[in-house]
């Protein structure tokens, strides 16, 4: 049942500049993201059909509400050298606790707290258990009657972001036998539980540290990857097709490509907020080695990228003009936070490259305060290009004979697939003219 046929909604932000724009970009008809997922704008439109969701900066607004969703942020201050190798990381839940304090000082007294956010495991039981109990005392309201859950997101960026929340399987808990049961009950009237059950873990430590487990389980399967990457293409070896094979066994299906590098809020930092957990939380003497160790591999596939560029013979960047296409971290979504294509975008902007940047789903790339260009074929017409990299696979990149017609009819270029978005057929047609680098390709 959707989420606008059963609750009245209020979502709160800080009031920071760029929040403020969105609050107002929300309620003035407009949705401020640009998603491939044709859901979200059909959701949103009968929300504000209905007038039961708008956005404020005001948190006064948490005094009207019997449930609680906390979806903030929660980062980890990760410290990389030149090469962008993880040198040092530290995680504050300063900011956290602040927020914390600020639902504690307006909620009702018998209100539903839901914490989505990815955090340290023993967050909920060492952090905010004991703040929303401090904050309702001191209020001289009862702390026996809040009931606090924890259930992580599984949200898929793309073309099934809606599907990702509604139509998937959640795992949830309670800090309380209560607690766990209004969890249950609130998660069952948004998401399709008859077709994707619950599932109940003991604690909310279980469920925390489920959630970095699942991540840092993917992270390490793609730092896995990259060295074989590396191994395929000094043996000759075409990489995705020894994948694709190994895919064909039930065990090994979830084997990954190689790539430019893993971006994104929660891969680049999850392991590292479990390692911390297991030694500030509860004092262990030691952290999750391996997991600290996928992520130092991970951060540094970029690096791997460029120095693939070098190691073919492409060291002269100075005034060549190279054309990145894609700046999103992952396909088909306009998310550039901790995008792998932004190190990567350093490597050639100190080289002296003059770069064109590309993306379908981004217009502005905030953390560069850069602006990104939507017309792919007019890249091709307006600039006299030395190179063409794909550092994103957007779907508008793959099967597109158009891009590959424009492409034939460059001068001598050099193109690179860091993402594997190329067909064999289309980098047979590409060598006839240009040289063609693939990561992970050491038969071409």
């Amino acid at each position: 049942m959707p989420l606008t046929e059963e609750y009245a909604v209020i979502g709160v932000d800080l009031p920071t500049p760029a929040s403020i724009k969105k609050v107002e970009s929300i309620n003035s008809g407009v949705f401020p993201i640009i998603s491939s997922d044709p859901k979200i704008d059909i959701f949103y439109n009968n929300a504000r059909k209905k007038g039961n969701y708008f956005a404020t900066t005001d948190s006064s607004a948490f005094k009207y509400a019997d449930v609680i969703i906390v979806d903030i942020n929660l980062d980890v201050q990760k410290i990389n050298d030149g090469s962008n190798r993880l040198v040092e990381y530290n995680v504050t839940l300063e900011g956290f606790r602040k927020a914390m304090e600020t639902i504690g000082n307006h909620c009702k007294e018998d209100v539903l707290i839901v914490v989505e956010t990815t955090v340290p495991p023993g967050t909920c039981q060492k952090v905010v258990l004991p703040i929303i109990t401090k904050c309702l005392v001191e209020r001289g309201l009862s702390a026996n009657k809040f009931k606090l859950g924890h259930s992580y997101e599984r949200v898929m960026p793309g073309p099934d972001y809606i599907d990702s929340i509604q139509n998937f399987y959640r795992v949830y808990s309670g800090v309380n036998e209560e607690s766990a049961i209004a969890t249950e009950v609130f998660l069952k009237t948004i998401i399709s539980t008859e077709k994707y059950p619950l599932t109940r873990l003991g604690n909310a430590n279980a469920t925390e540290m489920a959630k970095v487990l699942e991540n840092s389980y993917r992270a390490m399967n793609i730092a896995f990857a990259q060295e074989w990457a590396r191994f395929a293409e000094e043996a000759g070896v075409n990489i995705y097709e020894v994948v694709d094979a190994i895919r064909m066994r039930p065990t090994h299906a979830n084997l990954m490509y190689p790539g430019i590098g893993v971006g994104g809020y929660c891969l680049t930092k999850d392991p590292l907020l479990a390692s911390w957990a297991k030694t500030n939380l509860f004092g262990s003497l030691n952290g999750l080695d391996q997991s600290e160790r996928g992520v130092q591999i991970n951060d540094q596939m970029p690096l791997f990228a460029f120095d693939f560029l070098i190691q073919q013979g492409y060291q002269d960047f100075k005034n060549k003009n190279v054309a990145l296409l894609g700046v999103s971290y992952r396909s088909n979504v306009g998310d550039t936070r901790y995008t792998p294509v932004e190190p990567f975008y350093n490597f050639l902007n100190n080289a002296d490259a003059s770069i064109i940047l590309h993306d379908p789903f981004v217009r502005y790339w905030e953390e560069l305060s850069i602006d990104v260009d939507e017309q792919l074929l007019e890249i091709l017409d307006n600039n006299k290009l030395d190179s063409i990299i794909f550092t994103t696979s957007h779907s508008e990149y793959k099967n597109n004979t158009k891009l590959i017609e424009k492409i034939l009819s460059q001068d001598s270029l050099v193109i690179f697939d860091t993402v594997g978005v190329l067909s064999q057929a289309e980098i047979d047609t590409l060598k006839t003219k240009h040289k063609v680098l693939v990561l992970g390709r050491g038969d071409i």
